[in-house]
């Protein structure tokens, strides 16, 4: 439920262009469902405020500029984040993503291939030393404090919240124990931009699992500091927020941002293909027996319907959904070609588009077909990826079968979910994509209050 207050806003015009700092904490932009939140994000503040300038956390800033020119790349280490850029930033920035994309990926993995060998002596050398401790019996005391004190903010990140209208922490599923680093990260400049008298609001959140002591201490001293809150789903995030003592009236219940990106007020009517995903992941780990059974029964499965298997390729940082969905598809009687590297979220919703049926591991996937009506077949191996996918049905009111991959049964309960999924996508269509529209609608609410909390702050400092 929220407050009427977030629902109202000043048509005064501004002294000052609004100045709109994005948190995505997909700093490589690799990952085409955190790209489809970005495009949907940076859309909606544009129709409010299109002279705004926005500024997005990347390491690839001119990547960044190569898919949204309007944009401002801002580095953790940036001197001047909000600096114009420069003619020959522009320049670069307007070839394009395939071919700004490798060159400024090189030069990333470049300056993080010294920095992470330090990193590595560093805790090889820690290791040794708790070790030498423990085997003394000997505590040290510093030790507890190493791994829970929470790391600095960036000065490129401090610097650009400080001048910043608003912090906007995009949807993401990195508030969870299974990826503590970037939760600190995030928690850490919440709360600087809130020292500083810069509101807050976080949208489109997966929140969880949150389990870590840690992790649950730094929320409650962070979290009832946001002003405002969406998530994306109602089965795990509100109780999350309710433990770390966020007010129920800034809290509201959306749905997934990238629904707007996916969805088509124009129903393109049934596909014949059948799209598959497996997401390999040190957060989504899947046995070789399980990836031969999939490959087995989605192969099988198209067999039976004449159908033409379509890789879809979500997460590209380290080739990760090539690698394990291309060998999935590989020998298939039909096979579609996969998409390049540095393709656009719409053109892979469009790909998506011609499936009847989706098998997939990665979430956005399952974003994607859900909002254009088609059903899908999850495959999950941690209560990480059970949580987002089961929030996910939820939303929609079906349409989604999830399987554990580690099931004796897999092969069986993947084909009849196959089939079950084939015959029933004319019948669960209609229902889908309506309550794709529902949650569309519910995102925009969302965006008013922001739009309200970040007007009405403007008008409080000046």
């Amino acid at each position: 439920m929220i407050d009427n207050h977030f629902a109202t806003h000043s048509d005064e015009p501004a002294a000052e262009p609004v100045r709109i700092l994005i948190e995505s904490s997909e700093y490589w932009l690799r990952n085409n469902g955190d790209l489809a939140m970005l495009e949907v994000t940076l859309a909606r503040l544009r129709r409010r405020w299109p002279d705004a300038q926005i500024g997005v956390l990347t390491d690839v800033p001119l990547l960044l500029r190569a898919y949204h020119p309007r944009a401002r790349g801002i580095t953790v280490f940036a001197t001047d984040p909000w600096a114009e850029p420069t003619v020959a930033e522009d320049f670069l920035a307007a070839l394009g993503p395939r071919f700004i994309g490798p060159v400024a990926l090189g030069l990333v993995r470049f300056r993080v291939w010294l920095p992470q060998k330090a990193r590595n002596v560093h805790n090889r050398v820690l290791r040794l030393v708790r070790g030498f401790l423990r085997s003394g019996n000997m505590v040290d005391p510093t030790v507890s404090a190493v791994v829970s004190a929470p790391r600095p903010v960036h000065p490129g990140s401090a610097a650009a919240v400080e001048k910043a209208s608003l912090l906007l922490v995009l949807g993401g599923g990195y508030i969870t124990d299974s990826d503590s680093a970037q939760a600190h990260r995030v928690f850490n400049l919440i709360e600087h931009a809130c020292d500083h008298g810069v509101p807050v609001a976080m949208v489109g959140q997966g929140l969880g699992p949150l389990d870590d002591p840690v992790l649950q201490r730094r929320a409650a001293e962070v979290m009832p500091r946001v002003d405002f809150v969406s998530l994306r789903e109602n089965l795990r995030g509100p109780a999350i927020l309710e433990r770390a003592g966020v007010p129920e009236e800034r809290i509201l219940i959306t749905g997934d941002d990238a629904i707007e990106l996916a969805y088509t007020e124009c129903d393109t009517g049934i596909g014949t293909d059948i799209g598959v995903c497996l997401r390999l992941a040190a957060y989504a780990p899947v046995s070789e027996i399980a990836r031969d059974t999939v490959r087995r029964v989605v192969q099988t499965v198209s067999t039976e319907y004449s159908a033409t298997l379509v890789p879809l390729i979500i997460a590209e940082y380290r080739s990760q959904d090539r690698r394990s969905t291309l060998p999935i598809v590989r020998g298939a009687a039909s096979v579609a070609e996969p998409l390049p590297r540095y393709t656009s979220p719409g053109q892979l919703v469009e790909q998506v588009s011609r499936c009847r049926v989706l098998v997939t591991g990665a979430y956005h996937l399952a974003v994607f077909a859900l909002s254009r009506g088609i059903p899908v077949v999850a495959l999950s191996s941690t209560r990480y990826y059970d949580d987002k996918f089961r929030g996910l049905e939820d939303m929609f009111g079906g349409g989604l079968t999830l399987l554990h991959l580690d099931d004796p049964a897999l092969e069986r309960k993947l084909a009849d979910a196959m089939r079950d999924s084939w015959r029933q996508s004319a019948e669960v269509r209609g229902r889908l994509r309506g309550r794709a529209r529902e949650q569309i609608r519910l995102g925009r609410v969302a965006f008013e209050h922001v739009f309200a909390l970040t007007e009405r702050a403007r008008v409080e400092n000046h």
